[in-house]
């Protein structure tokens, strides 16, 4: 499968502002989806499907990389209905990003046609190209398809979003490039790992913890100490296991930073760590790329694969306070 997120955050709302909970948004006419959209995803999509459950409480929002063959449409209508059902939701809109109207009406309709069959009312569906955005069911205006002008730019949603210290990127590639190395730390930090201790036991949780506290980063020293303790499992999850929902958005600062300053060969357990903080505070694209930086240097990481396991089910952030008790102190369940 391509590249997909899946983000379980309530709909209406975009997901957890840096300054706190999430944004009420109402979302009211065609021009508000297509602006919705970046920032619910945190970029703006290209050849993509993406699926917002709207209406009651709950659900997810959703996105797929859009095929190039119609062929394979089906396997994306399935990539985004299996979690659409085990969320439990009731009514969406699909929007399609592309300028083929041959693949991206075979997938609106497919989606349409599959999701209907499902139970789940599809409200609305709409193309999005070029600042424009096209009705793709019967019954709209012939303006709508013919294509109705916005600017995502001016919108009051961006403007919203702006205002609270949000960034939506031009692109996924270009919210991947936010973890990419920072070359001159990680040249810094190359003769520091090679002499690097791991951490006493207790004592990465009592770092993170501090450093949470304080919203302040690893000194160089200290993020190499980090770097060589996260290397095995049960060092590692001293890193997040006890983490929750208030510290997500703190540990999110904190492994990024990590995650920029590390080279390929010692990555893997930061990003993986800010992969897990990323799922938790609900931003699913962000973890996505945390999970591929991380499997870049280490394809078979088992927390990665944890958090794989977290976004392809859809599973709500909120879900872990049930979850986390059934861990034992190495992350892995209780007996």
């Amino acid at each position: 499968m391509e590249p997909h997120e899946l983000v379980p955050v309530p709909p209406s709302t975009t997901p957890p502002s840096p300054s706190g909970g999430p944004t009420t948004l109402r979302v009211r006419t065609p021009g508000d989806v297509a602006a919705f959209v970046p920032l619910a995803m945190g970029f703006v999509p290209q050849r993509s499907v993406v699926v917002v459950s709207v209406g009651a409480s709950g659900g997810m929002h959703a996105r797929v990389d859009l095929p190039h063959d119609p062929d394979d449409v089906d396997d994306v209508v399935e990539a985004l209905l299996r979690p659409a059902r085990r969320n439990g939701v009731r009514d969406v809109v699909v929007v399609v990003y592309d300028d083929d109207t041959t693949v991206a009406d075979e997938a609106a309709w497919s989606v349409h046609e599959e999701f209907t069959a499902a139970g789940i009312a599809v409200r609305e569906v709409l193309r999005v190209h070029d600042d424009h955005w096209y009705a793709v069911l019967p019954g709209a205006p012939l303006a709508a398809y013919r294509g109705v002008r916005f600017t995502l730019a001016e919108h009051p949603f961006t403007a919203q979003a702006v205002f609270e210290g949000r960034v939506t990127h031009a692109s996924r590639e270009e919210l991947r490039e936010t973890l990419a190395p920072d070359l001159a730390a990680v040249g810094r930090s190359g003769p520091l790992l090679a002499d690097a201790t791991p951490l006493p036991a207790g004592g990465l949780r009592a770092l993170v913890r501090r450093h949470l506290g304080d919203r302040t980063t690893f000194s160089a020293p200290e993020l190499a100490a980090v770097a060589v303790t996260v290397r095995t499992g049960e060092r590692r999850d001293e890193a997040w296991v006890w983490l929750d929902r208030a510290d997500a958005r703190g540990a999110v600062e904190l492994w990024s930073d990590a995650v920029r300053r590390l080279p390929a060969t010692h990555v893997a357990g930061a990003a993986a760590v800010l992969a897990f903080a990323a799922w938790l505070v609900g931003d699913g694209a962000l973890s996505w790329c945390a999970v591929d930086r991380c499997r870049e240097s280490e394809p078979a990481h088992s927390l990665a694969g944890l958090v794989v396991q977290l976004l392809e089910s859809a599973t709500p952030p909120d879900a872990w306070a049930t979850l986390q008790p059934g861990l034992d102190a190495s992350g892995d369940p209780a007996a």
